[in-house]
């Protein structure tokens, strides 16, 4: 799921850097302000203290060991983050039963349809995945999240292989598809925002 700047052109490039141990609070904190506001999120948690009480949670399962094995990248000063998982490393599975327990009632069954549909589009080869990339509202538009993805992409390059994510808000899919991203179709149940999953297919790292 990413959550990223509107538009972002991708021209004021940032310093980012591998994540440690250092920068995890900063990370998990700017991600949970960039989210505040997007579509689909908000749809599952439609309340502010909800969002607020529960996103932490779906945040962590989402970037499953990423924090802890360093597989993940902020920029210099901590208003963009985004997190990585390798090659054969998934999201925390056992912790989406805590987080399906807190999605709004009125849409739960929807809402487990919807997840159902957004697995299937995963890719079977060995592909980085990138669950998570934010920008703070405020640093929005600055290029952040083209340098966030330009930093974790030479690191799939460099390995040879593919890039996958899903896109919660539509207006980021320019930003993907400049970035060599191309759309794999769309997940849309009941009252959902439309997910759209995206493959960047490996590069020659020459």
């Amino acid at each position: 799921m990413c959550a990223l700047v509107w538009f972002d052109d991708g021209r004021a490039l940032m310093n980012v850097v591998s994540g440690s141990p250092g920068h995890v609070a900063d990370a998990k904190a700017t991600l949970t302000l960039a989210f505040c506001d997007d579509p689909t999120v908000r749809w599952l948690y439609s309340r502010p203290g909800k969002f607020a009480e529960a996103f932490p949670g779906m945040r962590d399962a989402l970037a499953g060991s990423g924090f802890e094995d360093g597989s993940f990248d902020v920029t210099n000063d901590g208003a963009g983050a985004a997190t990585w998982l390798r090659p054969g490393v998934h999201s925390d599975e056992n912790a989406f039963g805590t987080v399906i327990e807190e999605f709004d009632p009125d849409i739960k069954d929807e809402a487990i349809e919807f997840l159902d549909q957004m697995d299937s589009f995963q890719p079977t080869e060995d592909h980085w995945y990138l669950p998570l990339i934010g920008v703070e509202p405020g640093r929005r538009g600055q290029g952040y999240g083209g340098s966030l993805l330009a930093h974790g992409l030479r690191r799939c390059d460099a390995e040879h292989k593919s890039a996958y994510l899903t896109s919660t808000n539509p207006r980021n899919i320019r930003l993907y598809e400049r970035h060599g991203f191309r759309k794999l179709g769309e997940v849309q149940v009941g009252s959902s925002p439309v997910l759209t999953p995206m493959l960047r297919p490996a590069q020659d790292p020459r």
